[in-house]
């Protein structure tokens, strides 16, 4: 989180814009005191003029001596809209309020957020309720049956954030990676039994337990679905932000790719910050030049 110098924050304005806004300014300021970073205020509207809303946040924000610059803007859709003035501003991190869809809409359409954690090129984090990051506990969620390249340099990425995350709040890091259930049929004897299964997630972990003295009674090796075991990890911690990863990149195309990140952002109780691979980071740059 240190390498973060611009943070752009998405202002949604409705009936409710004071909640709207306290959920939200609260992480942008910390991560900006902790950081040194400035914050880009984006209203995403091409209907009603918001400068006089714009204008009393920058108003609020100066006086905690924050630097901050602001803009109202629209392109097409909210998260496109996101994606041009990150780019345009060169922020490093997205910081914006989720909205869940209803069941109904999400059968039918892609949801929103869900575009912009496909589509935007730096991290994202999603601010989904007021509960204090001071104390809590930090839960880095990893995928370590993949110890390819791509993956494992996420893997490391998204403890790190935890890590730094964890000290900025002055909480407690926690990592979870959840593993497949045993075939007896699986030509690999270490795929036949939990047991050993277990054990190989445990020492794929030890490289970053090692690096970032992470105890094994804080990493948390389980069996099943990593969309549940997730949701349910972060309930049991009470934990106050959950870092997860993807490599995906079909979003690209529009098809429902059904992403770990996408599916477990209505279910956390948490606040939720996903990292992208740097091959996925590389396909959206190469996308983005060319729209």
């Amino acid at each position: 989180m240190q390498s973060i110098r611009r943070i752009l924050v998405v202002i949604e304005p409705s009936a409710e814009t004071d909640k709207v806004a306290n959920l939200a300014m609260p992480r942008a300021c910390l991560i900006a005191r902790a950081t040194g970073a400035s914050l880009h205020l984006l209203v995403c509207d091409k209907r009603l003029d918001h400068s006089e809303l714009l204008t009393d946040l920058r108003h609020v924000l100066e006086a905690k001596d924050i630097k901050v610059t602001t803009e109202q803007d629209w392109h097409e859709s909210t998260h496109q809209t996101i994606v041009k003035v990150q780019q345009a501003q060169g922020a490093d991190l997205v910081i914006k309020q989720h909205f869940p869809d209803s069941a109904l809409k999400k059968a039918l359409l892609t949801p929103a957020d869900w575009k912009l954690l496909r589509y935007c090129p730096c991290p994202v984090l999603m601010v989904k309720t007021d509960r204090p990051w001071k104390g809590g506990a930090i839960l880095a969620a990893v995928d370590v049956g993949n110890p390819d390249g791509e993956h494992t340099a996420l893997h490391y990425s998204i403890v790190q954030h935890g890590v730094r995350i964890a000290e900025m709040a002055g909480g407690e890091l926690h990592v979870i990676a959840a593993h497949p259930s045993p075939m007896l049929s699986a030509a690999d004897p270490v795929y036949q039994l939990s047991s050993t299964i277990e054990g190989q997630y445990r020492e794929q972990c030890r490289a970053f337990q090692t690096e970032f003295s992470i105890n094994d009674a804080h990493l948390h090796i389980a069996e099943g679905p990593a969309d549940v075991l997730i949701p349910y990890t972060a309930h049991h911690l009470k934990a106050a932000v959950t870092v997860i990863g993807t490599v995906g990149r079909t979003g690209i195309s529009g098809a429902l790719i059904g992403n770990t990140a996408e599916v477990v952002l209505d279910s956390l109780e948490s606040d939720v910050l996903v990292l992208k691979s740097e091959e996925a980071l590389a396909h959206l740059e190469e996308h983005l030049a060319r729209v």
